[in-house]
């Protein structure tokens, strides 16, 4: 009898131990799948954060755009008349000369009055464009507006780096230089 209990025993432990070791089976088993589970989450987290990264810089990157195609558009109408006023400028240098010269006949008087007409008409239409005139005349001398062709001794009541005379005309379209004034500088 005693061996009967002592193997019902060790039946009932052996059934205990194989019970335990599937309860264990399962939850290693449960154990791995909710490990693989959370990586599996955690890498669709991580691929949703590169996604929402790639959104953001895209969406800046377009806005970027815009703000630089807008830029272009306003500086494109702001300075449309740019080139045409390059090419108009040697001609108002030329009607300045001609208006230089002394007439003395009736004819060459009209004509000159003429001349004159013309130029302030040209000027006027520059002014309209907002095309300003750089004339640097006892000005101090600067780089961005100025371009010296020659240095003279100062003379009394005139500063070093000063404009001493202009020989031709600047001009600029707003903040854009068309072309820097030919001036002489003092030493």
């Amino acid at each position: 009898m005693e061996d009967k209990e002592e193997q019902q025993m060790q039946e009932e432990a052996s059934e205990t131990s194989q019970e335990d070791s599937n309860h264990d089976e399962k939850t290693i088993k449960s154990d791995s799948s909710e490990e693989t589970e959370q990586s599996q989450l955690t890498k669709v987290h991580q691929e949703l954060d590169e996604m929402t990264d790639r959104y953001l810089r895209l969406q800046a990157e377009l806005a970027n755009i815009r703000r630089r195609n807008e830029r272009e558009r306003q500086d494109l109408s702001r300075y449309s008349s740019q080139s045409l006023a390059q090419e108009l400028i040697p001609v108002l240098d030329n009607l300045e000369r001609a208006l230089t010269i002394e007439v003395d006949t009736e004819a060459g008087k009209n004509l000159k009055k003429g001349i004159e007409m013309v130029y302030n008409n040209s000027l006027q239409a520059f002014e309209k464009e907002g095309i300003e005139i750089i004339d640097p005349l006892g000005e101090p001398f600067d780089p961005n507006y100025h371009e010296a062709y020659t240095q003279v001794p100062a003379n009394e009541g005139q500063e070093s780096n000063e404009v001493s005379q202009v020989f031709e005309k600047g001009y600029k379209l707003h903040d854009r230089v068309l072309r820097a004034a030919k001036v002489s500088v003092t030493l």
